[in-house]
């Protein structure tokens, strides 16, 4: 049996979870025998879906995050020492005449 479910988290499961819980109420002796079986595993792969699905929208923002902050990286360094870190390459040349 699933752990209490949230029905705003898992939204698209909610009328197999409704399905679920009206077969278990019916009749002891329906959920003994396994009857209700098709229905909790409709939930089990609508639960499984929607957590794939949830990951991956995770891993895309988490993606677009690392990109932006890269993006604003080579700015500030653009910034700094010029466009494509000319000023640091001088500095470095300087460093190694001494």
């Amino acid at each position: 049996m699933h752990p209490q479910l949230d029905k705003n988290r898992f939204d698209t499961c909610e009328k197999l979870m409704d399905a679920l819980e009206e077969c278990h109420r019916q009749e002891f002796l329906k959920q003994c025998l396994g009857l209700c079986n098709f229905e909790k595993d409709q939930l089990s792969q609508c639960l499984h879906y929607t957590r794939v699905n949830d990951a991956n929208e995770r891993i895309r923002r988490s993606k677009e995050k690392e990109a932006q902050r890269k993006l604003k990286q080579k700015q500030r360094e653009e910034e700094e020492y010029g466009k494509n870190g000319y000023l640091k390459k001088v500095i470095e040349m300087e460093m190694q005449k001494k």
